[in-house]
């Protein structure tokens, strides 16, 4: 299991004020309209969410490198856990012609909106019960999604990634490392559910039996 950073430019490229985050709205009621997930979340005002997610090309270098690092070849196949609208998929897609690619996310308003070109490749699911059979895919990604997840949830979520995937694995949540990124971790956040340092994530991993990969986003 090893430290991998591949999203780290595309999640500082974004610009927080973090306080005014918390000073501009209702913080509590902004969650409860974000954790449903639906049109809100992911192309309403920001304060809810994503605040219009479009597709713009940004995660084309991450599907390089993944690519590259997980020596993806036509033929492959990759399962995106908690992959919204498929923007990661459809790059793989272009990065690697002739992989085979699907998804799933909790939220259906996600998928019904999903980027056309993968979009029938995309499925209503829960991470915690995956629906694909032991050792289905060659590589298993799962970004920003599982610390959104309550520990027992979180628990099986790992270790559903672990058995659907037969090869690489990598997943990236959130995480702090001094109590300034704390802070502006429970100041930006509204739908996370485990708040875990480095450390404590590697030992969720360890219990739950994963394997793969990981990476964290960290709000400096």
């Amino acid at each position: 299991m090893a430290y991998i950073d591949f999203i780290g430019t595309v999640h500082r490229s974004t610009k927080r004020d973090y306080v005014g985050r918390v000073n501009e709205a209702d913080k509590a009621e902004c969650s409860e309209v974000a954790i449903r997930f639906d049109k809100d979340y992911w192309d309403g005002e920001r304060k809810y969410g994503y605040g219009g997610m479009k597709y713009d090309g940004r995660w084309r270098k991450v599907a390089e490198a993944m690519a590259a690092h997980y020596k993806l070849k036509p033929g492959s196949s990759i399962l995106d856990v908690g992959c919204g609208k498929g923007f990661l998929l459809y790059e793989l897609t272009q990065v690697v012609p002739g992989i085979q690619v699907a998804g799933v996310d909790i939220s259906s308003y996600a998928i019904e909106n999903a980027h056309p070109p993968v979009k029938p490749f995309l499925k209503v699911a829960n991470a915690n019960k995956l629906p694909f059979p032991d050792k289905s895919f060659d590589l298993v990604v799962s970004l920003t999604t599982l610390h959104n997840l309550y520990n027992y949830d979180l628990h099986e979520a790992l270790k559903e990634v672990e058995r659907v995937g037969r090869g690489g694995k990598y997943i990236v949540v959130e995480s702090y490392r001094n109590e300034r990124e704390k802070m502006n971790l429970l100041y930006w956040q509204l739908t996370c559910r485990a708040f875990h340092a480095p450390k404590e994530w590697e030992w969720i991993f360890k219990q739950a039996g994963y394997t793969g990969d990981h990476g964290y986003i960290y709000f400096e």
